[in-house]
């Protein structure tokens, strides 16, 4: 029995790194497509904008609910549910004709859908990894760019060869079918569903007061919401920069601005995943270290990718900003799960994503504002300087706050 759950663990991490590489790619097709969509319901720069802040707005509201059902419901039917629900409506945003329309189906519709994804797919995948937690994360984070580069040259291809909306008819299919695949393959890990967590003890704020009571908790949302930020402006209008500022088609636009970021994020994250966990056996702290580290030596080639005129020290841009950030998205979860005790990791994680993405939520409608007004050029580089400050608050909470914290969560002194 043994050896047969240490082999199902890992083809829990297939299933849901299969899923959040849907997830992350359908997220990335409305960005890759923006300007057919733009151009076909003559929409403005504010209005497609808007379009991705309402849908991280809406996002970063339900998903605090999002994190306290993982804490108390099945988290394979909430997973199994969340991309099925999201799928469909991806689908029916391929039907859109109006900004309004957009908003209900893509805003709404599907970031409600993907809200209920994330936290209980983290906390399902941290209960079937303990000792292989770090690696585990680190693997799950790698579909997250595929899922981004490989939504950036299909839904390209597909929106110049069909048509926009056949792009989101296509990979809304494709998430049914993987949902379809979930409901048979994925089990909730039972003793800890049932047992270890004391599931009746859990209410639906007690997330919010451990982030807010935790230093370390606080610094990583606050770096979190930073990073995220400049994330989704970057995510949101790279697309658009390669195509209108270097004339490119819009496969070649897609690919390009999500492929050489995320190759490099996907070496970086299988090195910081590896050897954050060496680090971390000695040095607890060295996670929130090594987040901070990353964020700044990302933070220059932030400005190199959005102030270049040659296309080449763009891809090299793109190249440093995906390496340095790695380093981050592999010890995000495993900071935050070092200091909060286990019972609210799910309800944790929806405090910190509802934080984060609401402040992420305002970088598309800002960069679209200020795209007329300043180039997307120069609003893309500033967002380095987001990054700057968020790396000197993480070195500074790992030498003062960090080890305090995890001493509490793991000798067990938190108040309940």
């Amino acid at each position: 029995m043994k050896s047969l759950y240490k082999g199902y663990k890992w083809e829990v991490l297939a299933l849901l790194w299969v899923a959040f590489l849907l997830n992350q790619a359908d997220r990335q097709v409305f960005n890759v497509v923006l300007p057919l969509i733009k151009a076909d319901l003559d929409l403005t720069d504010v209005q497609v904008g808007t379009i991705a802040t309402v849908f991280n707005l809406v996002y970063a509201a339900l998903v605090p609910l999002a994190g306290y059902a993982g804490d108390v419901f099945s988290r394979k039917w909430i997973v199994t549910i969340s991309i099925v629900f999201w799928s469909v409506a991806t689908m029916f945003t391929g039907l859109g004709n109006s900004m309004l329309m957009l908003i209900i189906m893509r805003s709404i519709a599907t970031g409600g859908g993907e809200a209920f994804f994330g936290p209980a797919n983290y906390s399902l995948l941290a209960q079937y990894h303990k000792g292989t937690r770090s690696l585990a994360m680190s693997l799950h984070q790698t579909s997250y760019y595929i899922g981004i580069i490989l939504s950036g040259y299909v839904a390209g291809y597909l929106g110049e060869r069909f048509g926009w909306r056949y792009a989101f008819y296509v990979f809304g299919a494709i998430g049914v079918i993987h949902g379809l695949v979930l409901a048979i393959r994925l089990k909730d890990k039972k003793k800890d569903f049932e047992e270890s967590e004391d599931k009746n003890r859990v209410h639906f704020w007690e997330g919010a007061k451990i982030i807010f009571r935790t230093p370390t908790a606080l610094i990583l949302t606050i770096g979190f919401s930073g990073l995220i930020f400049v994330l989704v402006g970057y995510l949101t209008w790279t697309p658009t920069y390669l195509y209108e500022n270097f004339g490119m088609n819009l496969s070649s636009a897609g690919f390009h601005s999500m492929f050489y970021t995320h190759l490099f994020a996907f070496i970086g994250i299988i090195f910081a995943g590896k050897y954050s966990d060496i680090l971390a056996k000695k040095k607890p702290a060295s996670r929130m270290l090594v987040q901070g580290i990353g964020l700044l030596i990302a933070a220059p080639f932030i400005v190199l990718m959005g102030n270049s005129n040659a296309l080449w020290l763009v891809y090299i841009g793109f190249a440093g900003f995906g390496f340095g950030r790695a380093f981050f998205d592999a010890n995000t979860y495993a900071v935050l799960y070092d200091v909060v005790p286990e019972k609210y990791h799910s309800s944790a994680s929806g405090i910190m994503l509802m934080i984060g993405f609401s402040v992420g939520s305002l970088s598309p409608v800002i960069l679209g504002y200020f795209k007329p007004i300043i180039g997307l050029s120069m609003g893309i580089s500033l967002l380095a300087v987001v990054w700057v400050l968020c790396g000197v608050l993480f070195i500074v909470g790992s030498k003062f706050y960090f080890m305090k914290d995890y001493r509490k969560n793991h000798a067990g002194i938190f108040k309940e």
